[in-house]
């Protein structure tokens, strides 16, 4: 396996207008974690995704949607006690979207150290976790640690988005658990303010062992930090349709890069490809590209493919 990446994925509803006013909406899954494993298939890697959903339709739809994007799901646990999670969209203004979670005591929550065997007998090159899925629950902090610590144990280089949710727990509480991830982490993935919570700067991450750390700063752009030096890469400009998953993209990009072999510079320019497909299309993951459309961001501007 390429790479694993590992959380909850829930059912997403995305309303049409003020949820306070019901109406319509689309129903579909979400979860970075997910989101950066379909942006890993379709640029043509083999890629897992474990974690665990209930026994239930909405579990169904989740294992279906990875299963047409191509992710394997062969380390997911079907939880017969606990309902798949919930989350509910509400784009209330072009680049503004709430969001509300039903996610407590879920069965992705329910994630655990005795999970992580399954997953890691894959022999993933790389495994990618996000600061979300320790903050579900004891439990799955532990798994999150046994997944890391695993990874290093086979050789497999280890990838943490910092990707911190304050609706989750507090920055306190958060600190301490990104923070000892992160010391397991080849790669670390963050904004600036997420950033400050488990290290004083780049700098130090480096001095702690990480290979690479990169900053994203949405429509600033993102910079890379490494032993050799630094480099940034501006944002690609689009017309924002929907932020929502722009950053699990670009990780999903840049790991793309990874795997390849690319250079940083290659690989900075396709997470940030990956971002602004995101930002240009609705939904977390449905509008990401696969690898022959990475060239569609330089044409023309009203352009048609005839």
């Amino acid at each position: 396996m390429d790479l694993l990446t590992a959380g909850e994925t829930m059912i997403a509803l995305r309303s049409t207008g003020l949820l306070r006013l019901g109406g319509s909406a689309t129903i579909s899954t979400a979860g970075a974690e997910g989101n950066v494993a379909i942006a890993a298939s379709r640029l043509g890697h083999r890629v897992a995704w474990a974690g665990r959903v209930g026994d239930d339709e909405s579990g169904n739809l989740v294992l279906r949607t990875f299963a047409a994007e191509g992710v394997d799901v062969s380390a997911v646990v079907r939880d017969p006690e606990r309902e798949t999670g919930l989350l509910l969209f509400e784009q209330r203004l072009p680049d503004l979207t709430r969001v509300e979670y039903h996610r407590r005591d879920s069965a992705g929550s329910r994630w655990s150290p005795e999970d992580v065997p399954a997953a890691l007998a894959l022999q993933p090159r790389i495994v990618h976790l996000t600061g979300i899925t320790p903050a579900l629950s004891p439990s799955a902090a532990e798994a999150s640690h046994a997944l890391l610590e695993g990874a290093r144990r086979q050789g497999a280089m280890v990838s943490v988005d910092v990707n911190y949710r304050s609706r989750l727990w507090t920055a306190e509480e958060a600190a301490p658990v990104l923070a000892s991830l992160v010391r397991l982490a080849d790669l670390v993935i963050a904004s600036p303010d997420e950033l400050s919570l488990v290290a004083d700067g780049p700098a130090a991450l480096l001095r702690q062992g990480v290979r690479e750390v990169i900053v994203k700063d949405g429509a600033h752009g993102a910079r890379a930090y490494t032993e050799e030096g630094e480099m940034q890469v501006p944002a690609r400009p689009v017309q924002a349709v929907d932020s929502i998953g722009a950053g699990d993209a670009f990780s999903g990009g840049y790991l793309s890069g990874v795997l390849d072999g690319a250079d940083l510079a290659t690989r900075m320019d396709r997470a940030a490809a990956l971002g602004a497909f995101a930002v240009a299309s609705r939904g977390d993951w449905e509008g990401l590209p696969f690898r022959s459309e990475l060239p569609l961001l330089r044409a023309a501007e009203g352009g048609a493919l005839r």
